[in-house]
């Protein structure tokens, strides 16, 4: 086998080198199009849940609500056009925005005005602003939001459809059960600081 010059060598470094860069930039846009995939499949809150979540959550009209996994907004849309406050979905599916946006559309302009929908990972959400957060995720995703949730204000609260953030002790009395064509629709609510179970608090 006859050796290779200098030349020849380098080719083949600069070869490898491309073929490494491109193997990365195909790992870094696989990873970047997993952060662009939604964690649950969206499955619609039904209005007598929705209705009953912002009620127990007592929401007024200076409360800034934020809805974590918005799917069609039908939280948010509710919340700033029957409270008059400011809500804030949060998305990561493009398909989901859009129907938020279509949604946004038919309120009347002051309701608009109060309401922001964002296509953004949940886990990267500035909640320092939020008094309000509603969820309808899965456990396992409630308990990663642990950390966020543990900054909201003093007195903020934290509603969740169907699944409980685990370690952490709901308030007295949840959850409450909604009644909806046969299905019963369990409503968690926490107010902060969260009271953590006794053998979670390390």
């Amino acid at each position: 086998m006859r050796d290779l010059s200098w030349f020849g060598r380098a080719s083949l470094i600069a070869l490898f080198a491309a073929a490494a860069l491109a193997v990365a930039a195909d790992d870094k846009k696989d990873k970047d199009k997993d952060k662009d995939e939604p964690d649950v499949v969206f499955v619609p809150t039904p209005k007598e849940v929705v209705e009953k979540m912002l009620e127990v959550a007592k929401v007024t009209k200076d409360d800034v609500v934020y809805d974590l996994g918005c799917g069609d907004g039908r939280i948010v849309l509710t919340a700033a056009e029957k409270y008059k406050c400011k809500a804030v979905g949060i998305d990561i599916d493009p398909e989901r925005i859009k129907e938020c946006e279509a949604g946004k559309s038919k309120l009347d302009k002051e309701a608009q005005k109060l309401v922001t929908f964002e296509k953004k990972d949940l886990f990267k959400v500035d909640l320092s602003k939020a008094t309000v957060v509603t969820l309808y995720l899965l456990p396992n995703l409630n308990v990663e939001l642990i950390p966020q949730l543990k900054k909201l204000p003093k007195g903020a609260r934290i509603v969740s459809h169907a699944f409980p953030i685990k370690g952490v002790t709901p308030d007295k009395g949840y959850p409450i059960v909604v009644k909806k064509e046969g299905l019963e629709h369990d409503v968690y609510l926490w107010t902060t600081p969260l009271k953590f179970d006794e053998k979670d608090k390390d």
